[in-house]
């Protein structure tokens, strides 16, 4: 019985890992009183969890997978930040198998002294003295080397102590220090100083970058590269020092940051509780609700907080949410609290970069759940509401779509896509290149031409055909196909998404469907959408570029047909060809070295006006 129990669980852990987000995080392993037993950090979760179920395990591993009874992860911004919740978290549970990570060391910080004349340092060691403290810092070297930095820009004080003296010591001589002990600078000018050095560590590094820059390129130009690097160096520490830290900061008031993501009725809540400055628990709630998301948060809320779950002082919500909930709900919540816990609570949206930041990541979390959910409803709903919203004769298990890709009549082709289940199903996935509609631009003709080469072929391989055909566009491109299924003598209900307003007009009817915004069935039709668009526009991108390429190699003296398909067929692309040495490109095409030249120079052009005829191309497309 138990090793049934054990296997039973180890089937459930392995199908969390296999459902855990593809995002930087930490997960927490749970055993059987749902007490803590791990806690490890990862940059893709899902990659790090599934390897504890594939090779070789060892003891420990072992040991691990047979008491964890559930999984949890929660979803942060990048891996410094994870780094820094796995430290939190430790010290919070203190996780059976994390004992080699117990070492009872804090992450440093950067400690600003509360004094006339304050200095700057690094510490592991928080007092609440009035000090200023920014950080932590998980990369030391980038923390010491930005402490370097400003005591380059400011020359602050060096001694511990500060005692009067009647002359400065030798770093002020040396221009490292204003030397306040001896009176050489006033205590508001040396406030100056420490206000610049603090807006440079919460962040507002820009115009200090930029100077930095300027003065690395300076000193390239004139071959100093020794001081050019030391610049380089300044440059990076600054940048990797200001890494987002949305689980740690030195704000001892306690707050919850609560998020929802939703689609159709289904609801999932993210609370994030913030006490003595730290992340210290994390919870995930679901729902099912028909209301507007302003009003869910409100009824969430006032249920989530009771007589044995007291409110933070502050609840931080996201701002679009907050910005949208009508003045009378407010009052309700206020009211609510006031009556319930007798204590002022107060409700915001995020303010400062910080709780932004913050808010971002609990609503991440929040997004993640919901997916999770629907994966594990599947999308039986979406498809059932398609088959009501269009009077379909069965549910639309099989959709194929349809969308067209061109230029000015160049390169004109059509993309099919197939979606089986309400998922994509790649391996049935077609592109056309039209041969009726090149050189002119008519897209009920190439829908046309789409249509009738895709079904004729069913018919004559005797295939099964779709449930529902989706087109991208209006009524004229919907009866164009509706036109052509008619002559094949197909019987398939067709549809088109209007992309302006998301409007569905299906067969001989001239007045659309509107669908609400949160409505799984027009999601689905969107995915479709979307997708066909994206496979139609990959390929008409790729033969253009084929075609640029060979006409600015043709365009250069002395290369024809048959040197630009040399040099096409040895570097492939223009960009290559563009960051090719002369000597690579005459040594592997047999060209002289002056010819290289010209064609590199030629490829330098045309890459940089190519990313502009991607975007003209972009929006002409949509």
């Amino acid at each position: 019985m138990e090793r049934e129990n054990e296997k039973k669980y180890f089937n459930l852990i392995k199908q969390s890992a296999q459902d855990a987000p593809r995002a930087p995080g930490c997960y927490i392993m749970r055993g059987e009183d749902s007490g803590v037993i791990y806690v490890g950090k990862a940059k893709v979760l899902r990659k790090r969890l599934l390897s504890y179920f594939s090779g070789v395990k060892d003891v420990k591993t072992t040991a691990l997978l047979r008491r964890a009874r559930s999984i949890e992860t929660i979803i942060v911004s990048n891996e410094y930040e994870a780094l820094l919740l796995e430290n939190t978290l430790i010290k919070q549970y203190s996780p059976k198998y994390n004992i080699s990570l117990k070492d009872g060391k804090s992450y440093p910080v950067i400690r600003v002294t509360h004094e006339d004349f304050p200095r700057i340092f690094k510490t592991r060691v928080v007092i609440e003295d009035g000090s200023r403290y920014f950080g932590p810092y998980a990369n030391v070297h980038a923390m010491d080397s930005l402490i370097e930095i400003i005591d380059k820009l400011f020359t602050l004080r060096k001694c511990k102590r500060l005692k009067k003296k009647s002359s400065p010591c030798m770093y002020y001589h040396i221009k490292r220090c204003k030397a306040p002990c001896a009176g050489k600078i006033s205590v508001k000018e040396y406030g100056r100083l420490i206000e610049r050095a603090e807006r440079l560590l919460e962040g507002e590094t820009d115009g200090l970058v930029i100077d930095l820059t300027k003065q690395m390129h300076e000193c390239a130009r004139k071959q100093n590269f020794e001081q050019a690097a030391y610049f380089r160096d300044c440059i990076n520490a600054i940048t990797e020092s200001q890494a987002s830290n949305s689980v740690v900061d030195f704000d001892p008031q306690g707050r919850d940051y609560i998020a929802l993501s939703s689609s159709g009725l289904l609801t999932s809540f993210s609370v994030f509780m913030f006490r003595s400055g730290r992340l210290t628990g994390r919870e995930l709630y679901s729902t099912r609700s028909a209301a507007e998301d302003a009003e869910t948060l409100i009824t969430f809320i006032t249920s989530y907080y009771n007589e044995s779950r007291q409110p933070a002082p502050r609840i931080i919500l996201p701002a679009d949410v907050f910005e949208n909930i009508p003045e009378y709900l407010k009052n309700q919540m206020y009211a609510y609290f006031n009556n319930t816990f007798l204590e002022s609570v107060i409700f915001c949206k995020a303010q400062t970069p910080q709780d932004s930041a913050v808010i971002n990541m609990v609503a991440l979390n929040a997004k993640e759940d919901l997916q999770r959910r629907l994966n594990e409803r599947g999308k039986e709903p979406a498809l059932l509401e398609l088959k009501t919203v269009l009077s379909l004769p069965q549910k639309p298990s099989r959709i194929e779509g349809f969308d067209i890709a061109q230029l000015d009549g160049k390169h004109p082709v059509a993309s099919l896509i197939s979606f089986k289940d309400g998922r994509p199903d790649k391996k049935n996935y077609r592109l056309f290149k039209l041969k009726t509609v090149v050189g002119v631009v008519d897209d009920f003709a190439a829908m046309r031409e789409a249509v009738r080469r895709r079904y004729s072929r069913l018919l004559k391989e005797k295939s099964p055909l779709p449930d529902l055909i989706l087109v991208d566009g209006g009524i004229g491109q919907v009866n164009a196909a509706a036109e052509v299924l008619n002559e094949l003598k197909i019987n398939v209900p067709i549809a088109g998404l209007a992309k302006r307003d998301e409007e569905i007009y299906t067969a001989g009817s001239s007045v659309p469907i509107r669908l609400s915004r949160q409505s799984e069935a027009l999601k689905t039709l969107q995915a479709v959408r979307d997708e066909t668009h994206r496979f139609a526009t990959t390929l008409n991108q790729k033969l253009r570029s084929k075609d640029l390429c060979f006409s600015v190699l043709e365009s250069v003296e002395g290369i024809g047909k048959e040197r630009a398909m040399r040099l096409i067929k040895t570097f492939s692309t223009l960009d290559a060809l563009s960051l090719a040495e002369p000597e690579e490109i005459a040594e592997k095409c047999g060209l002289n070295l002056a010819l290289a030249k010209h064609i590199r120079a030629a490829c330098r052009l045309a890459v940089e006006d190519k990313q502009n005829e991607i975007e003209r191309l972009k929006k002409l497309l949509n």
